[in-house]
């Protein structure tokens, strides 16, 4: 893949800025889940939503178009840090098969986000757009040759990506991307508590989703496919079902939290 152009050498500091602002629109974002479905585990209005409903949500809120319209900027900031990451290798990940791999998630990592900045950019225009939920995403795939594979590979990869996060909530590995030199110890203490919870919330979030995935390509039914939203519901719905939500919730509030301290406190390093 190929190395860091020169005229981007040249330009460390606003690649680092570019960086801290996706960093903070990403937690913003998880702030919004976590917040509408704390509300909702606790009574008072809230609702389980995926990430595009959160930016809808927002958009239809007192200069919701104002606020949004920063978000927006801030995801694609996200979406090409995540390029510069994996196309680019700025971090000096190396070329070995799991640098590779990793690489390859960056990418895809930084499509997703782009995508869901798009999406951003249609509420600036109607904040009552609406888009196709799990369902139908999912039955789009089916329709095509080989969609139940395509499924079931997803759903291998959200479990993945779950199973992930809670190893990195169980071993605290992002301590080793933090500026700690730059933390008080109370400030390392808490922020690393915050994240062990946000990382474990999100990773059986996405376990969950994968789960849902998985189901849909076996069953061939897309009705099973579920996103963020829908995990949450399925967790209400469960015994002592509140008390899990508003765990979870805390969990995703905190996940956005874990984003904000990546904003301020993470080495990012442009080779």
């Amino acid at each position: 893949m190929p190395s860091l152009p020169a005229p981007l050498r040249h330009r460390r500091r606003w690649i680092v800025i570019l960086a801290r602002l996706g960093y903070t629109a990403k937690g913003v974002v998880y702030l919004l889940i976590g917040i509408l479905a704390a509300l909702g585990a606790v009574g008072l209005g809230g609702d389980n939503v995926g990430t595009k409903e959160a930016l809808a949500h927002l958009a239809r809120q007192p200069f919701g178009s104002l606020m949004l319209a920063a978000l927006v900027a801030g995801l694609y900031a996200y979406a090409a840090w995540r390029g510069l990451q994996g196309l680019f290798d700025v971090e000096n990940r190396g070329r070995s098969l799991k640098a590779l791999g990793t690489r390859a998630a960056l990418v895809i990592s930084g499509l997703i986000y782009a995508s869901l900045g798009w999406y951003g950019l249609e509420l600036l225009d109607d904040p009552h757009e609406t888009t196709g939920g799990a369902e139908e995403r999912t039955a789009m795939l089916m329709s095509h040759p080989g969609g139940l594979w395509l499924v079931a590979a997803l759903g291998m990869i959200f479990i993945g990506v779950g199973v992930r996060q809670s190893w990195r909530a169980l071993t605290a590995s992002y301590l080793e991307r933090w500026r700690r030199q730059d933390m008080s110890k109370r400030q390392k203490d808490l922020a690393s508590g915050l994240s062990r919870w946000g990382l474990a919330a999100r990773g059986v979030v996405f376990a969950l989703i994968g789960g849902f995935l998985l189901a849909a390509a076996w069953q061939a039914d897309p009705g099973q496919a579920e996103g963020l939203g829908g995990a949450l519901d399925a967790l209400a719905a469960q015994p002592f079902g509140p008390w899990w939500l508003a765990a979870v919730a805390g969990g995703l509030l905190n996940y956005g939290t874990y984003c904000v301290i990546n904003a301020r406190f993470r080495q990012v390093k442009v080779d």
